[in-house]
């Protein structure tokens, strides 16, 4: 049963964490994933997140695990948008206006603003007061400061 009708944009951090060594982290990104496929949280995320699980993964010298990393995660989360023209086109623009933006942030905040989505579950602090995207911690799910 869903919790809203929010639509929440899921960073490539999250699954990263989820899969990754002991850490702070690792249990509340867990239990996002665990919600989303649960149908608590309606979850999407784009080919760039994709293409970023791999290129870390591949990265370290461990390109099965890539592939497993991202077919776990499709399970999950299998809305993925893509990245158009028109995204990459603004996201260049982005890039110029936000400097505090890395270039993969930029792109996901143009799809997200594609498609009209304004929630992002990440640990990445750059979209911290971005206009029109609001970040929640995977930190603070399950408290009142996340309210899904």
């Amino acid at each position: 049963m869903l919790t809203n009708n929010k639509v929440y944009f899921i960073d490539a951090n999250i699954p990263m964490y989820a899969v990754g060594v002991e850490h702070p982290l690792k249990a509340p990104c867990v239990d996002i994933l665990e919600a989303i496929a649960q149908g608590r949280l309606m979850a999407v995320t784009d080919v760039e997140v994709l293409q970023e699980l791999l290129h870390r993964y591949t990265a370290l010298g461990q390109r099965e695990r890539a592939v497993e990393v991202c077919r776990l995660f499709l399970k999950v989360v299998p809305d993925v948008l893509p990245v158009t023209r028109k995204s990459f086109e603004q996201a260049m623009e982005l890039h110029l206006r936000f400097p505090h933006l890395q270039a993969r942030d930029s792109l996901h905040a143009a799809v997200m603003l594609e498609h009209k989505i304004s929630h992002i579950i990440s640990a990445d602090r750059h979209f911290d007061g971005f206009p029109g995207i609001i970040r929640l911690d995977p930190s603070q799910f399950g408290s009142s400061s996340f309210t899904p």
